[in-house]
């Protein structure tokens, strides 16, 4: 167990994951070095400010210390000179997951959320409103909470509060990392095709989600969306307790009378009103999976709205980042089509009667190809405006696999002028500046750092 654990080496240290789990070791007593071929801000100045060191680029000398134990990130492949240095000299090393599962999950009374849409936002309300409630979580959110100073704390709580990712876990495991988990109480917010590099098909994920569902044991349970026709056919088991969540009359755990503002959503479960200042239906339905396990494990429904109250959000989920001119930008972490049009809906409550730009990067593993051509289309055609960067890493994938962006561009042309297709940062920004106006709203959708582009629109503005 942790208590064990002296020294560790991390390498590809500054995914947001693996940076908030050095920073949670770090502060009960490990020794803890970490490698990555992109060390820069914000990661490297958040493990730079609790004293944890980030080697630029990837070396054998950076195992010269003798760390106990080398934790490979799953974006390491064969062939970088860390990864087989530990191999050639039979080195002890685990897959992130499995670092978490032998270190901090084993023993624990584990929540793991899970769903190809709002798990981050999901897994830290929910840790949000056990920490209010005083019940002080060890949690793992993929994103960092404005409620908590990082996205990983390892408490002395029987109770672990974990985003579950269905991605795999390592180069030499490729089981998706979930997995390791050791769920006592699982959320499945939602399930559709996602990661095309390591699943063939919509099949493909049901068949990891099943593996995962199997894992839950009899004294635990699963909380699924019951309105979700992919997930149905997997929620068919007599193992384990099941209750369904949703806004059908189907579902256990039901929502009404949904109403939306600018201040955010509201909504009833049985005869309790909930509000959270989280705006559209996607939020609700998070919302929905976290009251069912909050009042499992004995929380009252105003306890719940208490802790609702004072939830402040996650960092690159509808996040503002500044106002000039009267121009509000806005950043999102939203990459898949259905993600994209609940934020283009929330953004259209939240800000009404502006005039909404959307600036996309296609840059996950999935948006590069061509399997959401079309319905990428369909998920930005409620924008003013779309602007469409340069397929990120486009070398990377066979020309026949593409995303095209010139025929998405046409598509959302067809029927008025609003998209256009700027390759670069720079295009981006000129032709922003240029063109918008007082009151606009210029949300920025991409699952990486874009080339700075949200500061580069503010000073633009400014200029």
């Amino acid at each position: 167990m942790m208590a064990d654990l002296k020294s560790v080496h991390f390498i590809g240290i500054c995914g947001s994951a693996m940076a908030s789990v050095a920073a949670a070791l770090h502060e009960r007593g490990v020794r803890v070095t970490g490698s990555d071929e992109n060390v820069y801000p914000p990661m490297s100045t958040f493990l730079a400010e609790r004293g944890i060191e980030a080697r630029a680029g990837y070396t054998e000398k950076n195992l010269a210390d003798a760390p106990e134990l080398i934790v490979i990130g799953n974006a390491i492949s064969r062939g970088n000179p860390e990864a087989e240095a530990v191999l050639a000299g039979k080195l002890r090393y685990v897959s992130f997951p499995e670092l978490l599962r032998e270190n901090v999950l084993r023993g624990r009374r584990n929540i793991v959320v899970t769903g190809t849409h709002g798990k981050t936002t999901t897994t830290a309300l929910l840790a949000w409103v056990f920490e209010h409630s005083g019940l002080n979580p060890g949690y793992l959110i993929g994103g960092i909470p404005n409620n908590f100073s990082q996205g990983a704390r390892f408490s002395d709580s029987e109770w672990f509060i974990l985003e579950g990712d269905e991605y795999d876990s390592a180069f030499f495991d490729k089981r998706s990392k979930f997995i390791h988990y050791l769920p006592e109480v699982a959320i499945i917010n939602n399930l559709e095709f996602d990661h095309a590099d390591i699943f063939d098909d919509l099949g493909d994920v049901q068949k990891t989600f099943r593996q995962f569902i199997n894992l839950i044991p009899s004294n635990g349970l699963l909380l699924a969306n019951g309105d979700d026709a992919n997930l149905a056919p997997l929620l068919d088991f007599p193992h384990c307790p099941l209750r369904r969540f949703g806004l059908t009359a189907a579902n256990e755990v039901r929502a009404s009378g949904l109403e939306f503002a600018v201040s955010g959503s509201r909504f009833s479960i049985d005869d309790f009103e909930f509000s959270i200042p989280l705006c559209g239906e996607l939020n609700v339905r998070n919302a929905l999976g976290v009251v069912a396990v909050a009042r499992h494990v004995g929380l009252t429904d105003a306890q719940i709205q208490l802790a609702f109250d004072t939830f402040t959000g996650i960092k690159r989920r509808m996040e503002v980042r500044g106002e000039i001119g009267g121009v509000t930008v806005i950043d999102d972490f939203a990459h898949h089509p259905t993600a994209i049009r609940e934020t283009i809906k929330a953004l259209r409550v939240s800000f009404p009667g502006q005039r909404l730009w959307t600036i996309f990067e296609p840059r996950s593993n999935t948006t590069r190809r061509a399997v959401f051509q079309d319905e990428l289309a369909d998920a930005l055609a409620d924008a003013d405006q779309v602007l469409i960067a340069a397929v990120a890493k486009l070398e990377q994938i066979r020309e026949l696999e593409r995303l095209k962006p010139e025929r998405l561009v046409e598509v959302l042309n067809a029927s008025s002028q609003k998209a256009a297709y700027l390759p670069d940062v720079t295009a981006i920004v000129s032709h922003v500046a240029a063109n918008v106006k007082s009151g606009d709203v210029v949300c920025v959708l991409s699952n990486g750092g874009f080339g700075g582009i949200h500061e580069c629109l503010l000073t633009a503005l400014k200029e």
